[in-house]
C-alpha cells in the first residue's frame, strides 16, 4: 500500500520579534529584487515565483496562465493551509527564510524556553547557595565596586536579578577557577593599591615608595581582565602576592 503523505497547515513569522501591523513578501524574481534558489543538481539559478494556480514554485516550470497574489505577513505572522502546498514549498525555498522570517515550530520553541528557564532558575539557586564571601566576590565583578558600600539584602537581591536577566553570565562567573584573582583585581583598585591615570589608559602602583606605571592598556580592552592577565603571567605573579599580602594587612 503506498504510504500518504501527511500534510499540516504552517505557521511562519518574521524574526527578531517584528510585528508590524502588515508586511508583504517579495513574490517573484526581477532584477531590482532577486529571487532566486540554486538548484544544486542542474547547477544553475532557477527564479521563483508564487502563483495560487501553480503546481511549482518555480517559474520556468509555470504555464503562461500565472495568477500571482500576494503573500502578506500580518500582526508578524502568516498561516498557509494544508491544502497550498505550493505557498509551503514557495517560503521553504525563499532566500529570505531564515533571515526575514522563519517556520513558526511550537515545540522547538516550547523547548528553546523551557531550557532559557531552567538557565534562570540554575543561576537563582545558585545565588541563594553562594557564601555571602563568594558572592560579595561575583557582585565585585559584575556590578562593580560599589557592592562594598551595599548591605547583604542588597547584595543578593542584586545579584538574584542579575542571575534572572544574564544567567549565563552570572554561571560563567561563578564557574570560573579564577573567580579569586578576578575579585583580587577589583579589591586592588577599590582599596587604592592601583589606580587609573590618562583616562583609564594606564594603570599606575599606588604604594608607598612605588607610584611607577604598571601597565598600558591596549585600547577597547577591559582594564580588569588585562590586569589580571598581567598579575597570572610569569612577570606579574610575584606583584600579585605583593599586592594581596598589602591587601591583606589593610
Amino acid at each position: 500500500m503506498k504510504k500518504t503523505k501527511n500534510y499540516v497547515g504552517k505557521s511562519y513569522r518574521l524574526m527578531g520579534g517584528k510585528t508590524p501591523l502588515s508586511y508583504m513578501l517579495a513574490t517573484r524574481h526581477t532584477r531590482r529584487s532577486p529571487l532566486l534558489y540554486f538548484d544544486e543538481e542542474e547547477g544553475i539559478n532557477r527564479p521563483l515565483r508564487y502563483a495560487r494556480n501553480q503546481k511549482t514554485p518555480f517559474e520556468d516550470e509555470q504555464d503562461g496562465s500565472a495568477i500571482l497574489e500576494p503573500v502578506i505577513f500580518e500582526d508578524g505572522m502568516l498561516y498557509v493551509r494544508a491544502q497550498n502546498q505550493v505557498l509551503q514549498q514557495f517560503l521553504h525555498l525563499h532566500p529570505a527564510n531564515g533571515s526575514v522570517f522563519e517556520e513558526a515550530d511550537e515545540a522547538r520553541d516550547a523547548a528553546e524556553e523551557l531550557d532559557s528557564v531552567n538557565v534562570q532558575l540554575d543561576a537563582q539557586l545558585a545565588v541563594r547557595d553562594l557564601s555571602l564571601e563568594k558572592l560579595l566576590a561575583v557582585s565585585r565583578i559584575l556590578i562593580g565596586a560599589k557592592s562594598d558600600q551595599m548591605s547583604t539584602a542588597e547584595i543578593k537581591r542584586d545579584m538574584l536579578l542579575f542571575a534572572k536577566n544574564y544567567p549565563h553570565d552570572f554561571l560563567e562567573t561563578v564557574s570560573d577557577p579564577t573567580l579569586e584573582v578576578q575579585d583580587k583585581v577589583h579589591q586592588f583598585f577599590s582599596e587604592g593599591l592601583l589606580s587609573f591615570r590618562n583616562n583609564k589608559k594606564d594603570v599606575y602602583y599606588n604604594l608607598p615608595g612605588n607610584k611607577k606605571r604598571m601597565l598600558v592598556l591596549p585600547f577597547g580592552e577591559d582594564p580588569y581582565y588585562v590586569v589580571h592577565s598581567f598579575l597570572q603571567s610569569d612577570d606579574g605573579i610575584e606583584v600579585y602576592k605583593a599586592l594581596d599580602k598589602r591587601l591583606s594587612e589593610k
